[in-house]
């Protein structure tokens, strides 16, 4: 009974810093959401969106990545948690995660410009090709496998979700309706293993998105 009860002590120490984490990961993304909804509000104009001054872009930027990334980042926190023996080395990982997402935000500041819904589509269409690329299935993959480091990590997750931020970016950078259908897709990706049965007809749909976009402009959500 005394090594029952010794056992039971240890597993209860061992989950108590992993259930630390992904609480406060995931209070983290939720706090987010809340922010960036009240951050957004009356911001978006769609395709014709602008963006303000770099400071506050980064700002706004950082948050929503937060909101939209953190939850599908949540196994991986998990892991480095584990691996550290602790909450210690989370903050630092979460951190450097963003902030990987922020030099995307930076790049993301440099080339957008208020747009047409023809660019538009032209970036939606690419996005949805991109999806059917070894680059695509190779960043995706590292997304699940153990990245170390935040930095790493944030890098990975970059790569496989490019083309979905460019979507958002041309089609509502300020749009909590497009920020949601792209996080709900990124989380997907990030949870769930490649399946060509799942993974093609998304990215279809990605690029019949953009055609519809071409062909009925007036119909797309803000």
């Amino acid at each position: 009974m005394a090594d029952h009860g010794s056992t039971s002590t240890f597993a209860a120490a061992m989950t108590a810093p992993l259930a630390a984490a992904l609480t406060a990961t995931l209070g983290l993304a939720a706090a987010s959401w809340v922010i960036a909804v009240w951050q957004m509000r009356g911001m978006d104009m769609g395709v014709a969106t602008r963006l303000g001054s770099f400071a506050f872009f980064i700002a706004v930027w950082v948050v929503m990545m937060a909101a939209m990334m953190l939850p599908g980042a949540a196994p991986a926190v998990l892991r480095r948690a584990q691996a550290s023996g602790g909450v210690r080395a989370v903050p630092l990982y979460i951190g450097s995660y963003l902030a990987v997402w922020a030099l995307v935000g930076a790049a993301v500041y440099a080339l957008y410009r208020p747009h047409g819904y023809v660019a538009a589509a032209v970036v939606v269409i690419a996005a949805g090709v991109y999806e059917f690329t070894p680059l695509k299935r190779h960043f995706r993959r590292r997304c699940h496998d153990g990245v170390r480091s935040g930095w790493g990590f944030g890098l990975c997750c970059a790569g496989s979700s490019i083309g979905q931020m460019a979507m958002l970016a041309a089609l509502g950078v300020m749009s909590v309706t497009w920020m949601s259908v792209i996080a709900v897709l990124a989380l997907s990706q990030k949870l769930l293993p490649a399946k060509a049965a799942v993974d093609v007809p998304v990215a279809l749909a990605i690029v019949g998105l953009g055609i519809w976009i071409i062909l009925a402009p007036s119909s797309v959500p803000g």
